[in-house]
């Protein structure tokens, strides 16, 4: 009676084991190699995945399957090495379809044992996840774009916003030379107006000068008459030079009023100038912020698309 209990569970636990492979094959793509790599079963989904039919894939050889770059590298002898020595290996993986095209896969190498503990063949299992993998890649191809395009523009922003800073620094220059000649205009503008006030002062002293001398020629009557057409002469001589003193003093007058407004512009350009010229250089610095974000950016879809 114990035994016929014993018999049922065994049976039950076959029946189980049964049911899961079959639910696993219905499931996922597998595929069965002996020692040497060659292909001694494999199931619709995985001969689909690669563009055969099951049949096709009896007897064909594990390499035909893979990238020559990788069939020839030592880590394809050294994967197949671990697999007969029962090591097993999981991880995504790219192979080659019927029709020469890629096929990614999250794929399970797992050594199928016998009863002496020999790796007598391999076991494979896994997803098809190209679409997912084109997808990513595609991601990683516009981000790319986007960062080097966002390069590209931040430098051209660099190289303007610093030749425009060039330019500004010249103009500064420029109207600092100008307000230079201005202040020394200025200066001179000043001397003018002693010059003329020297010029008034000698005019009216002269003009006094021929006042005493008419008047020192009246009392010398005829003794005096052409001294006295001297006085005469210096007095109009000297109004003459009182006038155009006046004369030169208003024009000096003016262009000092002149140089004064023209100078208080250029101070106010000047002040505008360096201003424009902060915010400028404040603007290449923010390319130069927004270029190292691109250059991150940059990096970052690089490592995504190791990573994927």
């Amino acid at each position: 009676m114990l035994g016929t209990v014993v018999q049922q569970r065994m049976s039950t636990q076959v029946l189980e084991a049964h049911a899961v492979l079959a639910a696993m094959e219905k499931s996922l793509a597998m595929i069965q190699f002996n020692r040497q790599g060659i292909v001694i079963w494999a199931n619709e989904l995985f001969a689909q995945a690669m563009g055969y039919r099951a049949e096709e894939m009896i007897g064909k050889a594990h390499r035909q399957f893979c990238f020559p770059e990788f069939v020839e590298s030592r880590e394809y002898e050294r994967f197949w090495t671990n697999l007969r020595n029962g090591i097993p290996f999981q991880e995504k993986i790219v192979r080659m379809a019927s029709d020469g095209s890629s096929i990614w896969l999250e794929a399970t190498y797992m050594p199928v044992y016998n009863e002496d503990g020999e790796a007598i063949a391999v076991l494979k299992v896994a997803t098809n996840i190209t679409t997912r993998e084109q997808a990513a890649a595609r991601l990683t191809s516009e981000l790319k774009q986007m960062a080097a395009e966002l390069l590209h523009r931040t430098q051209d922003g660099i190289t303007r916003s610093r030749q425009l800073s060039a330019s500004m620094e010249l103009i500064v220059q420029d109207n600092e030379t100008s307000a230079g000649f201005l202040l020394d205009l200025e200066k001179q503008a000043s001397a003018i107006r002693g010059i003329v006030q020297l010029i008034r002062d000698f005019a009216s002293q002269t003009s006094l000068l021929a006042l005493n001398a008419a008047i020192e020629a009246a009392h010398a009557k005829e003794y005096g008459r052409g001294f006295n057409v001297v006085a005469v002469e210096v007095r109009r001589l000297a109004d003459q030079v009182q006038s155009a003193a006046k004369n030169i003093q208003v024009v000096a007058e003016g262009m000092a009023r002149q140089v004064s407004k023209v100078s208080e512009s250029s101070q106010l350009t000047r002040e505008q100038l360096v201003s424009s010229q902060q915010q400028i250089r404040q603007a290449a610095e923010e390319f130069a912020e927004i270029g190292s974000a691109a250059v991150k950016l940059d990096g970052q879809a690089k490592t995504l698309n190791v990573m994927l």
